[in-house]
């Protein structure tokens, strides 16, 4: 086994599961919080951290590393600066390397890196499936985590990153070991058991060799699922072969309800430390020794980090529906579901009062940033003379549900025989935030308030537009008769049947979405 310059001990730990839009840093820093010693991030595609840029921001304290359409795609904080695992899906040993020396250059390290092994292309999928029909052998959760042949079922979802089809042997090995040879990182990997005990063992032999620090272990077969038992004998026979540190996984169903069930676990699969998925994410306090909070206690808490840490709504949203479950159709989860902001779900669980004062503190937090800024840094580098401006923002809860400011101002200006409004949108390096300016018949309108993201500075520009010009902009209570008759007009639809408000409400199917997540039925999360 290669020994590393910064590594982290994979004995007597309890640790948080990489989940699909759960291992985001609010979770992550309440898992810490409750007592888990390590924490995985979600998983997070080669090919897309490539592209990221990496960004120090000073109003949140985080470093971020924001896509080309600006979505943050990874944020970490001093707090878990030598707790994280970085998880990383890759099919390509070079591209793997590559991100993982990004790692290492952070400002705040990670201190281990974990990637998943993934196919890019169709032909490639067939071909692997070709040679494991011939040869069969396991799936790498790669660790710096790769994943065995067979760690993972096949998700019902056509997403990128679900996508686990099964890899050669040679593929993994050659992944785990560019990966272990080129940097100073810890690196494991996550397999499923095989078929075949004797082949489990043969594989995992395999992997050791390659000199990663730990392998965890889920004891299903990749064709089953959560409901299926965990095979502890298995976990038990891979961690009295190997003599590097083995993590058990797979015991929220069967065995793990409370903090007393993880060691009871650990003891039964003779494993170094402990790996829970959904027990933690039903409710973060799985890992506190003196038992687990109330539920209302948990998420008050869950939310608190997600505002601080400017989580996005609907993945606070979809975290907090999988630690509700059966209270989904309760008034509080009734309330959840039709939440469309951050301020309505504080709202909905009583933090309405801390909404506001941690809003005011980031924002007075930005100021002061921007008062030791230059002025060419927090202002469009356009000459703005003639601008109309107002400071004025979009709230959607004020606007009726069909109808946006932009909507309105685009049907006017059709009406007048105007050209189509233009907006030209700028962002600003700081913060990141956005401010836009629209133009209609030669004259141009913008809000001096900055907002979160493209579409928002947009329709604010465009109700400056509208108030300037004294004309309807879509608000709840008032009477443009237009609307109403550009919706009798609409071709193909029948105005009073039931598909007409679905696809007039697109927020009614994110809600129907939660709803299904969180009863019972299929979700990405099956299987870890």
């Amino acid at each position: 086994m290669i020994e590393h310059s910064l590594s982290l001990c994979y004995h007597n730990k309890l640790i948080l599961a990489p989940m699909v839009r759960v291992g985001t840093l609010p979770m992550r820093l309440l898992a810490l919080d409750y007592g888990a010693d390590i924490v995985y991030c979600e998983e997070l595609i080669d090919l897309k951290m490539l592209q990221c840029k990496r960004v120090v921001n000073e109003v949140l304290s985080t470093v971020d590393f924001v896509a080309p359409d600006d979505r943050v795609v990874f944020r970490t904080c001093e707090r878990e600066q030598s707790k994280v695992v970085f998880q990383m899906g890759t099919s390509d040993a070079d591209r793997a390397l590559a991100v993982a020396k990004l790692v290492e250059e952070w400002e705040l390290l990670c201190y281990q890196t974990l990637t998943r092994l993934r196919r890019d292309t169709q032909r490639e999928r067939q071909r692997h499936r070709q040679r494991e029909k011939q040869a069969p052998c396991g799936e790498p959760d790669a660790g710096l985590d790769p994943r065995t042949p067979g760690s993972r079922p096949e998700p019902k979802t056509d997403a990128p990153s679900q996508s686990h089809p099964s890899a050669p042997p040679s593929h993994l090995f050659k992944i785990l070991s560019t990966l272990v040879k080129g940097i100073r990182r810890p690196v494991t990997c996550k397999i499923r058991i095989l078929p075949s005990l004797e082949d489990t063992l043969s594989l995992v032999k395999r992997i050791e060799r390659t000199g990663i620090a730990a392998v965890t272990v889920h004891g299903r077969k990749r064709e089953e699922r959560p409901q299926h038992p965990v095979s502890c004998e298995a976990i038990k026979a891979i961690a009295e072969t190997l003599s590097i540190p083995v993590i058990a996984n797979g015991g929220s169903h069967d065995h793990i309800q409370k903090y007393l069930d993880i060691e009871d676990f650990r003891q039964a699969t003779a494993a170094s430390s402990v790996m829970v998925a959904r027990a933690a994410m039903w409710n973060p306090s799985i890992f506190l020794k003196e038992g687990l909070r109330p539920l209302e206690e948990v998420m008050q808490k869950y939310i608190r980090y997600a505002v601080q840490y400017e989580n996005h709504y609907t993945n606070t949203k979809y975290c907090l529906c999988q630690m509700l479950r059966e209270q989904l159709e309760s008034p509080q989860g009734r309330l959840l579901h039709a939440a469309q902001s951050s301020q309505e779900i504080c709202e909905a669980f009583g933090l309405g009062a801390f909404y506001e004062e941690t809003t005011l503190e980031l924002n007075a937090r930005r100021a002061e940033l921007l008062a030791r800024t230059p002025e060419a840094a927090r202002e469009p580098v356009e000459d703005t003379s003639g601008v109309i401006k107002m400071a004025v923002k979009f709230d959607r809860r004020a606007y009726s549900p069909q109808i946006t400011p932009k909507m309105c101002l685009l049907e006017w200006c059709r009406k007048e025989k105007l050209a189509q409004p233009v907006y030209d949108t700028v962002q600003r390096p700081l913060d990141r935030l956005f401010c836009s300016v629209v133009t209609v018949a030669e004259q141009k309108y913008q809000s001096t308030l900055w907002d979160k993201s493209k579409k928002l500075a947009e329709q604010a520009a465009a109700i400056v537009c509208l108030r300037s010009r004294g004309l309807p902009e879509g608000r709840l209570g008032e009477e443009n008769p237009s609307w109403h008759k550009r919706k009798r007009e609409a071709p193909d639809q029948d105005p009073g049947g039931p598909g007409a408000q679905e696809q007039a409400v697109p927020g009614e199917l994110c809600k129907k979405l939660f709803v299904a997540l969180g009863s019972g039925e299929e979700s990405p999360l099956e299987g870890w």
